[in-house]
């Protein structure tokens, strides 16, 4: 029975530590975005970023659904690694995004961070 309830307590404890790790979401509609303070400081100057330059064209609510559902929300098409990658070339080329190959490298990385951790 004690080996019993030292298991129980240990998975809870497994359980409540992965939850925990899951990026939070602040607001709704277009000022929904991801909780900063659930971003890990080494990711942060890469939300930063991502915050300010991203939001030019469309809002963080685009990004926080493809996120969490794992599909863009108007193209309806997978939101995974290889799609990240793909928009971030994209976003590269447009002429207004205003933005270097090593600031779309610090996004791609956070977003592919983001998707392994809403995976969990």
């Amino acid at each position: 029975m004690r080996k019993l309830i030292i298991l129980v307590t240990l998975f809870t404890l497994v359980i409540a530590s992965v939850a925990d790790a899951r990026i939070r979401v602040k607001g709704r509609g277009d000022r929904m975005n991801f909780d900063p303070d659930s971003i890990p400081a080494n990711y942060r100057a890469s939300f930063d970023l991502m915050s300010r330059k991203c939001v030019k064209c469309h809002t963080m609510e685009r990004t926080v659904i493809a996120v969490q559902t794992g599909r863009a929300p108007i193209t309806g098409q997978p939101f995974d690694r290889q799609a990240v990658k793909a928009y971030g070339i994209k976003m590269l080329r447009k002429p207004n995004s205003n933005m270097n190959k090593q600031e779309i490298r610090e996004v791609v990385i956070l977003l592919n961070y983001l998707l392994d951790e809403n995976a969990r």
